[in-house]
């Protein structure tokens, strides 16, 4: 059943007469498209349309950063998982047995990286799996706002580049940042080979 069409009262087309009057299109219509003229007179002086708002300059502001501090690092990419898929989830959440663990937190890197190869392939000899290699965090952020400044996080740093290289790659399967329970960002977990 079509509806009646309905028609505006003489005070409704006053005021859409006006509106039409004030209102600037959001998109200037085709002269081909041009609908034909109204009947109504033109108005005198039509308004100017409203002026843009400058856009403010947001080239300063990164997307993904925080706002405050400085814009976190890009990470790097995730190693290749080495070990069973499923042993690598619990090692990840936490929740595989810890078989022995090293402190190097505060120790310099001439004294650290002996200590690091001993311990790990003395690890290895006695058989175990899962050892936890506690660098530290690497102290705070300087007064620069610069996380990584010079003499911070140092080991952190380093540890991961020795147990990929000799002597210890060939005893170490798989490296990965520790659980926060077992340390989080101030630890890192070595998975090593059956003997």
């Amino acid at each position: 059943m079509a509806r009646k069409r309905r028609h505006l009262t003489p005070e409704e087309a006053e005021l859409w007469g006006r509106i039409k009057r004030t209102a600037v299109p959001l998109r200037p219509e085709k002269p081909d498209r041009a609908r034909p003229a109204a009947a109504e007179p033109a108005p005198p002086d039509p308004p100017a349309p409203p002026a843009s708002k400058p856009v403010p300059d947001l080239s300063d502001i990164g997307i993904g950063t925080r706002s405050r501090g400085p814009t976190p690092r890009a990470s790097r990419p995730a190693p290749p998982v080495r070990m069973d898929a499923k042993a690598y989830g619990r090692m990840r959440r936490g929740k595989l047995p810890v078989d022995a663990r090293i402190d190097l937190h505060g120790v310099t890197l001439a004294e650290a990286h002996p200590r690091l190869v001993s311990f790990v392939l003395s690890s290895h000899a006695a058989g175990r799996r899962l050892i936890l290699v506690i660098t530290g965090k690497g102290g705070h952020e300087g007064t620069d706002g610069d996380p990584v400044a010079p003499g911070r996080g140092v080991l952190r740093r380093q540890v991961p580049h020795w147990l990929s290289s000799a002597p210890l790659r060939g005893v170490v399967l798989q490296v990965d940042a520790a659980h926060r329970r077992h340390g989080g960002l101030g630890a890192i977990y070595v998975y090593l080979r059956r003997k």
